[in-house]
């Protein structure tokens, strides 16, 4: 919403002294986003005024038409004598009056005005548009014509209004009041502790049974209809200086005189209007849902095929307008044109105009399901004042009798449906409770009445909300005025006092480890919204019974694609990866740590906390129980080059390994060495992908997986080739491990390295060999690694050779030659027990 300083300090008496800048610090601290404030005619610099057109003289020998004009300024030139000017602009003529920069001026921009030779003439000046003075979009794209009435050599830079402040209002939708001159007056006028002229206070008549006829068959959808008529409007009248000024300084374009009108009345007191062209519409106005399959052209020449849920305005023919959202072109004001053979004025001449209130919810959807948002369903979607309707429409009628000549007929219709005011009961001290400071019934009160509440009570006090506030609905909200309207910044800030040396818990820990190691192995962490879709589980090719397919479904997404809570961090890690694939970054390894939203089927209804006191154990249990399941969990991608090539050497491409030395690094921050095993899970390459577990209160557990993506999914999800993956969950980590990391010791002797070539059938898993060697190497065994894996005619067809460094170290002696071959013996010999294994030569 831009709010003109200028119009606001019609309704409020701003000190002189105000600029826009303390408006808006003073808008601010109520509540208000007022997100810039736009000095309108910065560096603006005169002489720029009014000028009379004397002779045109048309220049020929020219790629396009330019005119020599001598132009009547007064005595603004210093002497008097018509202002020579070269202009290309063919909208004018002669006698026109039209506004005139003259030389020694400087415009918005920076740009200096000079005489100067051009087209073979010398300009003295320069003949103005709206754009070139920064007043925005007139609709003609041309010169500025001005009414006659104006003489030449007035001030333009007054006439014009030139000169002002502009606050640009982001209104929340909780404060769709504020989508007006009069709600933002009113958030003004409590700010600064000064009355409030209110605009729509104005008499206006009593219904009667003889104005316009309108049938309301939907009561729920439009509660209230104000129609009033307007006769003999002349079609020649333009929309005054001040008016269109006014409008532009709003952001809207000026059309015409009947529908600026409308848009300035909307403007002004937040209430939608519509102007029906009395002479084309056909019987009584109505307002019903539509039926399926009705068509409208809207007032933007699109044809609508309207929906049953769809609100519309009608008369004999059927739909004439979208109800709150946007009019017909059938009944629209006609364009002023002149009838070649008489030089008659024709137009229109008789309106209707409408004043209406909607149900919120109905406009919103009917603006949505129509990709259709208007200034009007912009108001009604956020609640526009019922109350108001009348005023408006009398506004309306009476600058329609001012401005176009018109005459108001006496018919004043008026459809209501009758309605009690909303009332909220609360005690006097639960703002005080609410905020932890003692305002006082006096000062609650005061507030309350200020925003235009009715106020009844001592201790318990009955308030009656205003109906420009539909966002009032409950004690709380009412204390949120109060707050904010004392000021946010004096809430005192108290900062919990924890209990000292608790610090982290082991869970928080256990997280922050996890990211720094991931970070120190080279990883680069993503974040990403924790929303998900169907669309993107069938490229992860999941089957349709998947337990990732059953999700959380929110009940308004911000986006229809990703309607659900995530199930797996994967989708969002795939797509940060496209994206910076798709920006040349083609190296890539990104992990992320973060909840996944797992539905059990018991979830409840939540119920409402109190904001009055702590809720009780049982209360916070009730809610812990309407949540999902949430574990937690670590995820890589990996794509393109694991190591560099350069001088050193060369690179080598990220593969299915390192996912899962990924994983394993993950599991060693919580004190665990996975198990991995070869396994199928989708979206994993059935043949490069692991399992791992991990031992789980007793029992071994399946805590994630890892390896390269099936090619399928990648081609559907578009990453590079031969992208790899890992997810684990934290939580199964977190009770796998043994508590607080312990620092290993570090032996002062000497280690013991024993080197052993096992020969097994090629399905034994390396990872089960290695953990029986484990096993049989005992305590003495300090670390084992697997560096070499052959296979050939010397281990026969369906074997392998496995050979592993093993290093033996006691911590309190230097081991024999002896002890660490027996060791190494009783290792292999635990190793044939269950693997089958045998010495390789042996």
């Amino acid at each position: 919403m831009r709010v003109p300083l200028s119009w606001l300090r019609e309704y409020v008496d701003l000190p002189a002294t105000e600029t826009g800048r303390d408006v808006q610090a003073r808008l601010v601290s109520a509540g208000l986003e007022v997100e810039t404030v736009e000095q309108l005619g910065a560096g603006l610099k005169g002489p720029l005024v009014v000028g009379k057109v004397l002779t045109i003289e048309e220049l020929e020998g020219f790629k396009k038409p330019i005119r020599f004009c001598t132009v009547d300024v007064g005595t603004a030139n210093g002497t008097g004598e018509p202002q020579e000017i070269v202009c290309g602009a063919r909208n004018f003529a002669v006698g026109d009056k039209v506004v005139v920069v003259l030389p020694g001026a400087v415009l918005p921009g920076d740009f200096a005005i000079a005489a100067r030779k051009t087209y073979g003439k010398t300009s003295h000046g320069m003949i103005c548009s709206g754009e070139e003075l920064g007043m925005g979009d007139d609709g003609t794209h041309g010169i500025i014509v001005l009414p006659p009435e104006h003489e030449a050599g007035t001030d333009a830079i007054e006439l014009l209004e030139l000169v002002d402040e502009v606050l640009d209002i982001a209104v929340t939708p909780d404060r769709g009041y504020c989508l007006s001159l009069r709600g933002v007056a009113r958030e003004t006028a409590i700010a600064y502790g000064l009355p409030l002229r209110d605009p729509a206070l104005i008499d206006v008549p009593a219904p009667n049974s003889f104005g316009y006829e309108v049938n309301v068959a939907d009561p729920m959808g439009c509660d209230r209809f104000t129609a009033r008529t307007v006769t003999g409007l002349d079609p020649e009248a333009r929309s005054p200086i001040w008016l269109t000024r006014r409008l532009q300084k709003a952001g809207m374009r000026p059309v015409s005189l009947a529908v600026d009108i409308t848009n300035y009345v909307m403007l002004e007191l937040g209430q939608p209007l519509h102007a029906y062209d009395r002479s084309r519409l056909q019987g009584p106005i109505g307002v019903r849902r539509a039926a399926p399959g009705e068509k409208i052209t809207t007032l933007d020449g699109a044809k609508r095929v309207l929906d049953a849920q769809d609100l519309v305005i009608t008369d004999d023919r059927g739909p004439i307008g979208l109800a709150g959202v946007m009019g017909g072109a059938d009944t629209e004001i006609a364009d002023t044109r002149t009838d070649a053979e008489t030089g008659e004025v024709l137009g229109t001449t008789d309106v209707v105009i409408e004043a209406a209130h909607f149900e919120p919810l109905s406009i919103a959807r009917t603006a949505r399901r129509h990709k259709l948002s208007s200034e009007a369903s912009r108001r009604f979607e956020r609640g526009a004042d019922p109350e108001a309707t009348t005023a408006a429409a009398q506004r309306t009628v009476d600058l329609l009798v001012l401005l176009a000549g018109g005459s108001a007929e006496a018919g004043v219709t008026e459809v209501v449906t009758p309605s009690a005011p909303h009332t909220i009961t609360m005690p006097a001290d639960h703002p005080d409770r609410v905020a932890g400071v003692a305002y006082g019934r006096e000062t609650v009160v005061r507030r309350l009445q200020e925003i235009g509440c009715d106020v009844y009570g001592q201790d318990e006090l009955v308030v009656t909300v205003p109906s420009w506030r539909p966002d009032l609905g409950a004690p709380n909200d009412l204390a949120e005025e109060i707050i904010r309207l004392e000021g946010y910044e004096n809430l005192p800030s108290t900062l919990p006092t924890p209990p000292s040396g608790r610090g982290l818990t082991e869970r928080q820990r256990l997280h922050r480890r996890v990211g720094r190691a991931l970070a120190g192995a080279g990883y680069v962490e993503a974040l990403n919204y924790p929303f998900t879709g169907d669309a993107v589980l069938d490229q992860l090719g999941l089957p349709a019974d998947d337990d990732r397919r059953r999700t959380v479904k929110l009940v308004n997404p911000l986006s229809d694609e990703e309607p659900a809570l995530r199930t797996t961090l994967l989708p969002g890690l795939l797509g940060a990866l496209r994206r910076n694939d798709g920006r040349g970054a083609h190296d890539l390894a990104l992990f992320e740590t973060g909840s996944v939203f797992l539905p059990t089927g018991e979830e409840t209804v939540p119920v409402r906390l109190p904001v009055d006191r702590r809720p009780t154990e049982a209360e916070i249990a009730a809610l812990d129980a309407t949540l999902p399941r949430q574990p937690r969990r670590a995820a890589v991608v990996l794509a393109g080059a694991r190591e560099q090539a350069g001088w050193w050497g060369k690179g080598r491409p990220a593969d299915w390994a390192d996912a899962i030395e990924a994983a394993r690094t993950v599991a060693r921050e919580a004190g665990v060495e996975p198990v991995v095993r070869a396994a199928r899970y989708e979206p994993w390459h059935p043949g490069r992908c692991a399992a791992l577990f991990a031992v789980v209160d007793g029992s071994e557990t399946l805590i994630g997986h890892a390896g390269e993506l099936h090619p399928r999914v990648v081609k559907s999800l578009g990453v590079p080739e031969r992208t790899c993956a890992m997810e684990v969950d934290l939580d199964l980590l977190e009770r796998a491990g043994e508590g607080a990391l312990r620092a290993p010791r570090i032996s002062t002797f000497p280690v013991a390295t024993q080197d052993v070539a096992l020969v097994v059938p090629k399905d034994v898993p390396a990872a089960d060999v290695e953990r029986a060697l484990h096993e049989g190497a005992g305590e003495l065994l300090e670390f084992i690694r697997l560096f070499d894996v052959f296979t050939g005619e010397q281990t026969g067809a369906d074997h392998k050779s496995l050979a592993y460094a093993l290093r033996f170290r006691a911590p309190d002696r230097t081991l024999t030659v002896d002890e660490a071959t027996a060791a190494r013996d009783a290792a292999v010999a635990r190793a044939a027990e269950l693997t089958g294994a045998v010495l390789r030569g042996a």
